[in-house]
């Protein structure tokens, strides 16, 4: 005599719902864990006299900005050889943008650059719809950091006195950095 024993399936509902439990509680752990270390969003405020550099200023005036970041580093590194100030014309003889009269300082605002004594650079627009007119206020050391001021008015012009409240109550603007861990994720509503 032969035995047939018959062996049922387990009910794939219990299956099922181990799997869903499980699945639940991945989805529960990593929800905590992205809560509990991600990251808060450090949003720094500038001042109602300043523009932040990534966002509130247009291509040529972004443009025209970092070459001055630039020609800022080179000019502090002459003025730690030479105290006198470099003049706008040894810098655009030397190919220093925005100093130079190119393609790109065309496309830029056309600026007009002249040393102002032995603190500032003044770039007057010459098309201020394209970009608008910039300060650049060198430090009184050599290892301080870039000042720069921005005044999008047709007739832009610089108080006597190159002051913080002078600037501001002259109609100029500081142009402020600021880093985030968000450049890219950024949303403007």
């Amino acid at each position: 005599m032969s035995r047939v024993q018959v062996v049922r399936p387990a009910g794939a509902g219990h299956e099922t719902l181990y799997v869903l439990l499980v699945s639940l509680l991945i989805l529960a752990v990593a929800g905590g864990i992205v809560a509990l270390r991600g990251e808060d969003p450090d949003e720094v405020r500038i001042e109602a006299h300043q523009l932040d550099a990534r966002r509130d200023l247009n291509a040529a005036e972004q443009g025209v900005y970092a070459d001055l970041r630039v020609a800022f580093e080179e000019i502090q590194l002459r003025r730690e050889e030479d105290p006198a100030p470099v003049e706008v014309t040894a810098l655009a003889a030397e190919g220093f943008p925005p100093f130079t009269r190119d393609a790109s300082s065309a496309s830029r605002g056309e600026h007009q650059w002249q040393r102002l004594g032995e603190q500032a650079y003044l770039g007057l627009s010459q098309a201020p719809g394209v970009a608008g007119s910039f300060l650049l206020l060198l430090p009184g050391s050599h290892d301080g950091v870039a000042d720069v001021w921005l005044q999008r008015k047709a007739d832009a012009s610089v108080p006597a006195e190159l002051t913080r409240d002078a600037l501001i109550a002259a109609g100029w603007q500081q142009i402020a950095v600021q880093y985030d861990a968000g450049v890219t994720r950024q949303h403007r509503h």
